[in-house]
Parts: C-alpha cells; sequence; structure tokens
C-alpha cells in the first residue's frame, strides 16, 4: 500500500485513466501533466503517456484551445481579453491563442457585449450616473472586454437628469 493511502499506478493503469480524463471533455497538456503528476506518475512515465495520449488524438491543445475560447465566450461573457490570458495560464502557444480568438464571429462578439453590457447596466438603474460607469467599466473589464469598446459603449449612454 502506498503511504497516506493513495494508490499507486502502473503506466497502463494511468494511462486507461488519462485516456477517460480526456475523453470527458477537452484538457490541455498542462492539465493532464498535473493530474499524472497528482498519481504520483514519474517524469518519464508521464512523458510516455502525453505522447500516447497526442497519437491516440486524446489530447489536441488546438481542438482545446478552441473549444475552451467558444465555450467561456458563449457561457460565460467572457470577452478576448480574459480567454487569451487563461489560456496562456494554460500554457497555449500565441498562436493557438490568436487562431481560438479569431474563431469567434464578429458579429456575435459585438451582440454579446451588447446584451451583456445592457443587462447590467439595467441592474445599477436608479443610481448616479458616474457610478453606473465606474461599475459598468470595472464589470466589462474583469470579464475580459477590450477598453476601447466599452469606452464607446460609456461614450454613447444617455442619462436623464
Amino acid at each position: 500500500m502506498a503511504p497516506f493511502g493513495r494508490k499507486n499506478y502502473t503506466v497502463e493503469d494511468a494511462t486507461r485513466r488519462m485516456e477517460r480524463y480526456c475523453a470527458y471533455q477537452e484538457r490541455c497538456h498542462q492539465e493532464v501533466v498535473r493530474k499524472l503528476q497528482g498519481m504520483r506518475m514519474i517524469p518519464e512515465a508521464i512523458d510516455q503517456i502525453v505522447v500516447h495520449l497526442i497519437e491516440g488524438n486524446f489530447l489536441n491543445e488546438e481542438r482545446f484551445a478552441l473549444e475552451f475560447a467558444r465555450g467561456k465566450f458563449r457561457q460565460k461573457s467572457w470577452g478576448r481579453n480574459r480567454i487569451g490570458r487563461e489560456l496562456r495560464m494554460r500554457g497555449i502557444s500565441d498562436y493557438l491563442v490568436r487562431k481560438a480568438l479569431g474563431s469567434i464571429p464578429e458579429e456575435a462578439y459585438r451582440e454579446q457585449f451588447e446584451k451583456l453590457a445592457d443587462k447590467r447596466r439595467e441592474s445599477l438603474r436608479g443610481k448616479p450616473a458616474a457610478e453606473i460607469r465606474q461599475k459598468l467599466h470595472s464589470y466589462l473589464y474583469y470579464r475580459g472586454w477590450e477598453n476601447e469598446r466599452i469606452y464607446e459603449y460609456l461614450g454613447g449612454l444617455e442619462f436623464p437628469d
């Protein structure tokens, strides 16, 4: 028995486990390596398993980047800045980050921004204009939308006296 109740995995067991892990949802290399490290696999075994997963098309960083960008945009209404930052944190190359961000249609991107901004503005109804502008900017910027887009939106707002 392994110390502290941890199970020892053979390379074959770990490989099968990682195949299921990657088949369940798209994963990046970093997630797989961390999972294998958590399973206390040695570096040589980790390399062998990652190569097997890539060859078997269980692990594909381009597919991961594209799916991640589409999912975060659709489900969480993240802007390109936040999506790009999160992908880079996961060790995705700049080329794949640009490709993933480019896969978001411009028209859908604009519509999502306006829908999100209008919804947030509505939730701030009744507050002073300066507070609305500040809170809207903070909210949209945190979600990864571009400053130019935010300022353009804020510049078009009209407030009753």
